[in-house]
Formats: C-alpha cells, structure tokens, sequence
C-alpha cells in the first residue's frame, strides 16, 4: 500500500496569497481539479508544466470571473462575440490571442482558451487576485483529471497547496469551442 503524500489545505484568502506570490495550486472548478497559478508569472508557469509534464507547445487556458479580466489577453473581438463570453458557463472558448501575449499561454498557436467561469471558489480567486488564472487539469498529463483529493496525490508534493471547495456538477472537463467559426476543439469526453 502506497503513502499518501500530505499537502497544505488553503482557505480562499490563503490561496490568493500564495498566488500572488507566484504559487502553483490545485483547486476545484466545475467538473475536475484545476491546476493554475497567476499569467503573470513566468516562473509559475514553467513550475506549472513541468508539474503537469506538459509540453509548453500545447498552451494553456485562462479562466476568469468576468470578461474584463481576459480583455487584455485577446485580439479585439466583434460585440456579438464578446456577448457570448461574456455569459458564465463551462464552455472554454478558442480566441485570437492579443500581439503581446505570451507563448507559454498560446504554445505555437496564434489563439488563446478562455472560460468566464461561475463557479464560487475560482470566481473568488480571480476576484482576490484581481487576474484570471491558469487553468489546466490537476494530473500529470496522459492521466486522467483529478476528481477527488486522493486523485491529487500523483502531484501533490510538488504544490504550493491545494485550495479548499467543491467541485461542481460536471462529469468532464469544458467543451473547447472555436469563437469565431463556433466548431469544436475538443469535446468535453476528450482528456
């Protein structure tokens, strides 16, 4: 039988800190654990996919609690567009990531994934720390999404902490839609 591995349960208001000082967490979104840390910080971000194994050509996704806060990371979009993100939901959107976006958000895309989230402990996260975050699934990648605590513990170790809540109602992970045709990326069943 393995050890678990412990790690820090956050409140909210610790966990805005931590992510204000550059740290990497797992909390709940709407469906599965999320794993993130604030855009703004290139060095979370490398920690980030190197917790995750993820290659940094595949780029990541903002999740914020208004449109407001992913305004900066997107090229000008048309009103009817707009509207449609900025409705809540658990739909990721695929957009034209704005000139001075990072790489290591868009990978060798010229496109960003975006979800406006209405979900209470992120939407709290993004309202304390006053930016969107970095949203990708707490696992290492080619595992499947963490669902409960146990789940985490492939990851654990290496966390700042993991931020107290639940998860919502949802069995997969987002729909990714494609903003300006409205296809699908990648259904919610995908991993």
């Amino acid at each position: 039988m393995s050890e678990q591995v412990q790690c820090k349960t956050l409140s909210c208001s610790q966990s805005i800190e931590y992510l204000l000082q550059g740290g990497v967490l797992a909390y709940p979104t709407e469906a599965i654990y999320g794993l993130g840390c604030l855009p703004q910080y290139t060095p979370a971000i490398e920690r980030l996919l190197q917790i995750k194994g993820r290659d940094a050509d595949k780029g990541l996704i903002l999740i914020a609690a208004d449109f407001t806060q992913i305004q900066s990371y997107i090229a000008p979009i048309s009103a009817e567009i707009r509207q449609r993100l900025e409705t809540p939901g658990f739909i990721t959107w695929l957009l034209p990531a704005a000139e001075q976006c990072s790489t290591l958000l868009t990978g060798t895309h010229r496109t960003i994934a975006i979800r406006i989230t209405a979900h209470p402990v992120v939407c709290a996260l993004c309202i304390g720390t006053h930016s969107p975050l970095i949203s990708t699934s707490a696992n290492r990648s080619g595992q499947a999404p963490a669902r409960t605590l146990p789940d985490l513990d492939v990851i654990a170790m290496q966390l700042d902490g993991i931020c107290e809540g639940s998860l919502g109602d949802y069995q997969q992970p987002s729909t990714i839609y494609d903003a300006m045709t409205g296809h699908v990326i990648r259904s919610g069943e995908e991993q």
